[in-house]
């Protein structure tokens, strides 16, 4: 049986990659080991994941090692070796705020603990497709140098502007503020590119921006809509946090993502990006997502508003999917924020 290796595997990509994975005939070699837990405390805790999955995976088997750990991860490639058909790399430290907080740590899980994986990849399974999670934060804040004009509930950008349709990949990602989370994520996408570009490696660095799903354990520090749904429905407290509350986010839902893996995989190419995310079908403001919660659930969330902004937030985030679609015709987005909102009401955990 063909195995599928998979960092982050109890994470939202990482639980819906190893769900839709397995249903494609794959065994599934799932790497977490709950650190979400240690970053954003108990409403980070994925451990609900792991149970769920090897009860519902027959073909699913979970290793809880750190990928900062190199030895730890070879003993499974080395078992393994070219039976390992594919690399999903979704683990990470995804928090701004938790990454200033600690930098060292930050950057050596997701800067080292790629390298460790693309290593691994290239000595045990050279011919696998490597999948790597990256993130529309590898621009800076080079997006909030557009000319971006204030509406009543978002920003948006100059009507006729190059990327109204949305942000492409000649987005230049130099001569900005990454925020230190954005800087390690960018040394780990270049790396991918290098092992693509220099070593030969199949390789793809998917920028997404706000991916959530029913399995997103979404906290203070990150899992926007995740967190907004669950707020309301706790009816606790909102901060948002600069832009008054307009700065727009595109929103992909994680199966959605996974079948742009699943195109990747059957026909893979070398050193490549792309910028993915919920377009122009699947965007809103804080606000906007607010409004949509309290539509939907009828309950009125209390809101705080902090002037101040976080270092390298997006005033104004679209992805642009033409490249991905030019290369895989067959990919459909099926999920809208609206539907995003729908589904997440109805099966949020608490």
């Amino acid at each position: 049986m063909a195995l599928v290796l998979i960092t982050g595997s109890c994470g939202l990509v990482g639980s819906e990659s190893s769900v839709f994975f397995s249903e494609k005939g794959f065994e599934i070699l799932g790497i977490d080991n709950n650190s979400r837990r240690s970053f954003f405390g108990k409403d980070g805790d994925i451990n609900w994941v792991k149970k769920k999955l090897k009860k519902n995976i027959k073909n699913y088997k979970h290793f809880g090692i750190d990928i900062r750990d190199y030895k730890g991860l070879e003993k499974i490639f080395k078992k393994y070796k070219k039976k390992i058909k594919l690399i999903i790399h979704s683990a990470a430290q995804p928090s701004h705020d938790w990454a200033k907080t600690n930098i060292f740590k930050d950057f050596d899980i997701n800067a080292k603990g790629t390298i460790n994986l693309l290593e691994l990849t290239k000595k045990y399974c050279y011919d696998a497709p490597f999948i790597f999670m990256s993130t529309n934060k590898v621009y800076g804040d080079n997006p909030n140098k557009l000319p971006l004009i204030e509406k009543k509930t978002r920003w948006e950008i100059k009507s006729g502007h190059v990327y109204q349709k949305g942000i492409t990949e000649n987005m230049s990602i130099d001569n900005c503020i990454h925020s230190f989370f954005g800087a390690s994520k960018s040394y780990a996408d270049l790396a991918v590119q290098e092992y693509g570009r220099n070593v030969g490696l199949k390789t793809a660095c998917f920028r997404a921006g706000c991916i959530t799903g029913p399995n997103h354990s979404g906290a203070k520090l990150h899992g926007f809509l995740s967190y907004l749904v669950k707020s309301a429905l706790e009816k606790k407290q909102y901060t948002l946090i600069g832009y008054k509350g307009k700065q727009v986010r595109d929103n992909i839902h994680s199966n959605d993502l996974v079948n742009c893996f699943w195109q990747f995989y059957n026909k893979p190419r070398v050193g490549e990006i792309y910028n993915i995310g919920g377009g122009r079908k699947s965007n809103c403001s804080i606000i906007e997502a607010l409004n949509i919660i309290e539509r939907a659930t009828n309950i009125k969330i209390k809101k705080i508003f902090k002037k101040q902004n976080r270092v390298g937030d997006h005033i104004w985030y679209i992805s642009n999917m033409k490249k991905f679609k030019k290369h895989y015709p067959k990919w459909k987005q099926n999920f809208s924020t609206n539907k995003i909102v729908e589904e997440l009401i109805s099966k949020i955990r608490f």
